[in-house]
């Protein structure tokens, strides 16, 4: 039911939709953090993926110089100059094919997921996906109209992706596209050339788009290597859809940078549609990654193999911990975790709530909002880690206390 307000005596009701958007799990307990650092509290923040690692100076440079006044509107695709060095960061990493008329610039990867939604599909079109997944795609699905046919993937084999037959099971005329996320946000997963190259041909087979969230391309570990969804664009121009975004790369999740990467001209024409009625992502933040190619060529290594030492210590942390168990994470910086509990969300709130050891506690994301049905996820959380490597030692010592005192 809609939530219906009595004025005037005439009955307000907001509309059903509203309320079918789900709360974040990664900030719907930011209430009860408010209240636990107010008093005094020392909060670890593994919930959300938001990087400790300084953005790069090349960046923080131009803020410092900028004088500009007023500060106006930007272009409805972005900023002319921002283009072009995204189309030489492109191609920089092989993507000779890739014009700045292939690139819409958005307001993070976030806007560009409902674009890319609401650009492929009708009302009550389907998408694929596979859970646990981002679960924001839950809320810019709902938005747009758009179903999620969630497959469920299985911590016992690295939340790898099933078989092709399994796929196509799920298929059914409302299909439009299915929506990967690699590496993978919750998980961690990084599908293989296999998994990959079985989508693209179930794409062909039955004409559907393949949309690739690639915001931690940059961040795969062990030797691996991530095959990217622009590696098939020229194959399947009509088909292929790229969300990118700079802000776990680059550590720039506030200026709100991302992009649709295209090479169908309809849908390119499309969503500079959408970003006409909304004006343009911000100015300030696209002339500072400008910059983007400017960036010390050490700076992803670096980065990246900080993230590895940090996967390190906490896959072997967790491990230790009786009643705990989980994969080990093969990208991003994300893992779901296995507790020995009965309710993460209860067991998440109980740590901001009621649980302290020497006035610190840990902040994790109950999993069970990572997935379309949330019994899957009862017993696990996500976590992000972010931090650097003493406060994870720090975080899984807490952890280790709390779910001894829990039981």
């Amino acid at each position: 039911m809609s939530l219906r307000i009595k004025y005037n005596n005439l009955m307000i009701s907001s509309s059903q939709r509203l309320l079918s958007v789900p709360a974040s799990p990664i900030r719907k307990l930011v209430p009860f953090a408010q209240i636990a650092k107010k008093q005094g509290v020392k909060i670890f923040h593994l919930n959300i993926g938001d990087p400790d690692i300084k953005t790069p100076q090349v960046f923080i440079d131009v803020l410092n110089k900028w004088q500009k006044n007023p500060i106006s509107y930007g272009q409805s695709q972005g900023e002319p100059a921002f283009l072009e060095a995204l189309k030489t960061y492109y191609q920089q990493l092989g993507y000779s094919f890739i014009q700045a008329k292939n690139i819409q610039v958005t307001s993070g990867g976030s806007e560009a997921i409902s674009m890319v939604l609401f650009s492929i599909c009708n009302p009550n079109d389907e998408v694929i996906v596979f859970e646990p997944y981002y679960a924001n795609y839950n809320s810019y699905a709902i938005i747009n109209g758009v179903k999620l046919r969630a497959i469920t993937t299985h911590s016992d084999s690295g939340f790898h992706l099933p078989s092709a037959s399994e796929i196509e099971k799920h298929i059914t005329k409302k299909t439009k596209a299915i929506l990967i996320c690699n590496p993978n946000n919750p998980t961690g997963t990084v599908y293989t050339k296999d998994e990959v190259n079985s989508l693209v041909k179930i794409a062909q087979k039955y004409g559907l788009f393949l949309i690739a969230d690639e915001v931690y391309r940059d961040f795969v570990y062990d030797n691996q290597k991530h095959l990217s969804l622009l590696d098939y664009m020229k194959q399947l121009p009509k088909q292929v859809i790229v969300i990118d975004s700079l802000s776990k790369r680059y550590s720039l999740c506030g200026a709100r940078l991302g992009m649709i990467v295209s090479l169908n001209q309809d849908i390119t024409d499309g969503v500079l549609r959408i970003a006409q009625g909304r004006l343009s992502a911000g100015l300030i933040d696209q002339i500072m990654a400008c910059q983007i190619n400017n960036i010390p060529k050490n700076f992803l290594s670096d980065v990246k193999q900080e993230y590895e030492l940090r996967r390190n210590l906490l896959y072997q942390g967790l491990k230790k911990i009786p009643g705990v168990s989980l994969e080990k994470p093969e990208g991003a910086f994300y893992c779901i975790v296995n507790l020995p509990i009965d309710n993460a969300d209860d067991f998440c709130q109980w740590l901001l709530t009621d649980f302290r050891f020497n006035k610190q506690t840990v902040m994790l994301a109950p999993a069970a909002g990572f997935y379309q049905n949330p019994i899957l996820g009862k017993k696990q959380v996500r976590i992000a880690y972010v931090l650097n490597r003493n406060d994870l030692k720090q975080s899984l010592q807490i952890l280790a206390k709390a779910l001894i005192k829990y039981k």
